[in-house]
């Protein structure tokens, strides 16, 4: 409970949707804090509440408005509370939720972060406002520091959003208008930020944007890489790996038609860039990806596959998969079933199409019946949860480098982290104190379930062993890797 003398207002941010999303709240939270507020334990202990929202489905959609629906009763409990809704929904619907939902104070988009803290001030003074205003600067990157009060949600791991926005326009998308066009930041604000966060003790960054290889496209195609402002995406993968200290370099989400051959050989030679792929490939059917406006085909994605494979054998490739587009005939259905199988994916998010509005696949009527397109997403999960469990039982004996997250779902004493190749590795932790967060561990990985795979952590004198014939093991593979081209 508060105290009375306790003056410095406290904050709560709600996050739905992608890791753009997620970092985007890291963002908001860092803002605040620099703005004065400090981060509230719980909804009873906040006086400010934002929801950062999604709008890629319908269904995140419709629990924002639950979400605001129930937040009515909590801001009545205290005066002064105030309510802020910012995201993808906020982008799309603007000052629209204010007129739907009296005791929403302010909405703001995907362009106005750094306005957060001067929005919930002037809710304070009983001001509503809504700043969804799109735009083309690089301003909108320009943020502070991290605030040392400001709270490390994942020890050891950070976000850094390279670009935002897409050009692309596939017919089910909505971030081209939730998120705006294509922009890249400079290369060397890029660097600056991801030394910073090495300094901090971070060991892995993952890079973000919508089409995160389209990085600098655009500025090449102005001549723009001639001044250095950004430089190709397999480029600025080289020079972020040349940082000391930084263990891990990861990337999501890439387009297919982005992949060239300089990204490839990149898996080849940086040893940071983790060997894992989010790969989205939506559809395997032709007929589907051309309505879905993807620019690739399936045998194009399947060359793609092959060429990475041959680079780098062990890469592990996961994707995003949607059931039900306008169009999809069971024939379509089953030809995404055979790519699935053929990559042999180690994981997918997959989805029932879902319309959104202003989107060109909203307006075709060659609708698939909900029935079929549920009986088609539980088919096509439960084809992955096999792939999933068959990878993952293919590991065990294996010895892996985990960095550590936390205590795990499966409690006790479990501990759980990530691997190189992206999979949740929970083991037992003994050691007293236990280990913390951020760390990098080896562990034997000696079972499987269908998340998740278990280690055991080596002893110490097993440890150097295991860790020199994990090295022998690596450097064998790399010797294979530089042996190999892009297109072997």
């Amino acid at each position: 409970m508060r105290s009375g003398l306790d003056e410095a207002k406290r904050f709560l941010v709600r996050t739905s949707g992608c890791q753009m999303n997620v970092h985007d709240s890291q963002k908001i939270e860092n803002l605040l804090c620099h703005h004065g507020y400090t981060a509230a334990e719980g909804p009873e202990d906040a006086d400010l509440t934002i929801l950062n929202t999604c709008s890629i489905r319908d269904k995140a959609e419709h629990r924002l408005y639950s979400e605001l629906g129930a937040l009515r009763e909590w801001k009545a409990e205290r005066v002064g509370r105030v309510i802020g809704v910012g995201g993808c929904v906020a982008q799309q619907q603007g000052d629209a939720l204010l007129r739907r939902f009296d005791h929403l104070d302010f909405v703001f988009g995907t362009h106005n972060l750094r306005w957060v803290g001067l929005l919930a001030d002037a809710a304070g003074r009983g001001e509503r406002t809504a700043r969804t205003q799109e735009s083309r600067s690089l301003e909108r990157f320009d943020l502070p520091g991290p605030h040392p009060d400001q709270r490390a949600s994942t020890p050891g791991r950070a976000y850094v959003t390279v670009m935002e926005g897409c050009d692309l326009f596939c017919s089910f998308c909505i971030v081209p208008q939730t998120r705006g066009r294509e922009v890249s930041r400079p290369v060397d604000e890029i660097v600056r930020e991801s030394q910073a966060l090495v300094a901090q003790g971070v060991r892995e960054i993952t890079l973000l944007g919508q089409t995160v290889n389209a990085y600098g496209r655009h500025d090449g195609r102005r001549g723009a890489l001639d001044r250095a402002d950004s430089i190709p995406f397999a480029a600025l993968l080289r020079r972020l790996a040349e940082i000391p200290g930084l263990s891990r370099l990861r990337y999501t989400s890439p387009h297919p038609i982005f992949f060239d051959d300089a990204l490839i050989v990149a898996h080849r030679d940086l040893p940071a860039l983790c060997p894992h792929v989010h790969l989205p490939v939506q559809s395997g059917s032709d007929a589907m990806l051309r309505r879905m406006r993807r620019r690739y085909t399936a045998g194009a994605y399947r060359s793609l596959v092959q060429r990475l494979r041959r680079v780098r054998p062990d890469i592990a490739l996961t994707t995003d998969l949607i059931v039900g587009a306008p169009g999809e005939s069971d024939a379509d259905f089953r030809a995404t079933l055979d790519l699935v199988r053929d990559v042999g994916f180690v994981d997918g998010f997959s989805f029932k199409y879902s319309p959104r509005p202003g989107t060109a696949a909203a307006l075709d009527p060659d609708t698939v019946g909900p029935d079929a397109a549920q009986a088609r997403l539980e088919e096509l999960q439960s084809l992955l949860r096999g792939l999933t469990l068959a990878a993952h039982r293919d590991r065990v004996g294996q010895v892996t480098e985990v960095l550590t997250e936390g205590e795990s779902r499966r409690g006790g004493n479990q501990r759980t982290g990530r691997d190189p190749y992206h999979r949740v590795v929970n083991f037992a932790d003994t050691a007293d104190p236990p280990i913390a967060a951020g760390s990098l561990l080896l562990l034997e990985l000696v079972e499987a379930t269908p998340h998740s795979l278990i280690g055991e952590a080596l002893e110490a004198q097993t440890s150097v062993r295991a860790g020199s014939a994990l090295k022998r093991r690596t450097s064998r593979a790399d010797e294979h890797w530089r042996n190999a081209g892009p297109s072997a």
